[in-house]
């Protein structure tokens, strides 16, 4: 009883609009990013600013990001077939893992190109400086409000690390906007700021890249879905005629999607033909009324409920 029936074309629009809404999210982010590498490395290189560069590499990172997180979203919807029975759907949360580690990795290697500064010649970059970093850390915070709101309604692990990668892009950028618009008026400290406040954005970003991909991990090792969705199973399957009782439900997320796997109950004396109908019955409604669940299994056992009573 695992094999899909067909779905009704309200659910297949609505399991597509999902697709389309975070590959949307992902060329924005993917867009935007672009022109911000420009515009930090210019600035950076201009006005000597070690921490606008660092800030302009990582921004480079999200640029691979993003790509790869709309290369997996594409992945991610395909129909199963021989050798992924289960279809693609894991791309997805793949791609957050690869999101997670290049953003700690690249933190890692820009903090320690940035420790060598102190051995060498420091200055106070230019004004400009912060005024860019300024300007950057405006656009990723819309950004990032932008696709965080996109993550939370399709419960994205991909695209909820991009967005967090946005939030900790557009906090780095505004400490660094700070920073560099106080040195030149702290006297002997001035030279110092700009290196340490490139320090202080890689290490935000480790923190952020081991947070994301502590939350992926989760989801790949298939974990319990959230509660919401688990008692919203559990409803439409009770509310199917002929089911006394949800007896197990296992939800695993798979990228935006879920599977299902059911055991109900239903009365002791009932034919096998019946049951079985009841069964498929479970299967179409959840199917109907959660229209991101990809394939349910329904296992049918008698009402020992009714037996105990």
């Amino acid at each position: 009883m695992s094999i899909t029936p067909p779905r009704d074309e309200a659910t297949i629009a609505v399991r597509q609009r999902v697709y389309v809404d975070a590959g949307r999210a992902a060329v924005w982010g993917l867009g935007v990013n672009v022109v911000l590498v420009i515009a930090k490395m210019s600035g950076g290189i201009v006005t000597g600013s070690a921490a606008l560069i660092a800030d302009a590499v990582n921004s480079i990172g999200d640029v691979a990001s993003a790509l790869a997180v709309r290369g997996a979203l594409s992945v991610a919807q395909r129909e199963e077939d021989d050798d992924h029975p289960y279809g693609h759907t894991k791309a997805e949360s793949i791609a957050g893992l690869c999101v997670a580690l290049l953003v700690a990795f690249s933190a890692g290697l820009l903090a320690i190109e940035t420790a060598k500064r102190f051995g060498g010649e420091l200055r106070v970059p230019a004004v400009l400086a912060g005024w860019i970093a300024a300007v950057c850390a405006l656009v990723k915070e819309v950004t990032y409000r932008f696709t965080a709101r996109v993550a939370q309604r399709l419960d994205s692990s991909a695209l909820r690390a991009t967005a967090w990668d946005h939030r900790s892009d557009a906090l780095g950028s505004a400490a660094v906007a700070i920073s560099l618009l106080v040195s030149p008026y702290v006297g002997a400290w001035g030279p110092y700021i700009d290196p340490i406040a490139a320090l202080c954005v890689c290490a935000m970003l480790v923190i952020t890249g081991v947070r994301i991909f502590t939350s992926t991990a989760r989801e790949m090792m298939d974990q319990q879905a959230d509660e919401a969705t688990v008692a919203r199973a559990r409803a439409v399957a009770e509310a199917v005629a002929g089911v006394s009782y949800v007896e197990k439900l296992r939800i695993r997320k798979s990228g935006l999607e879920f599977f299902v796997e059911i055991h109900v109950q239903v009365p002791g004396e009932m034919s096998v033909q019946e049951g079985h109908r009841i069964g498929h019955d479970v299967k179409d409604m959840l199917l109907i009324e959660m229209p991101r669940v990809r394939d349910v299994h329904v296992h049918i056992e008698p009402d020992t409920h009714s037996e105990a009573s």
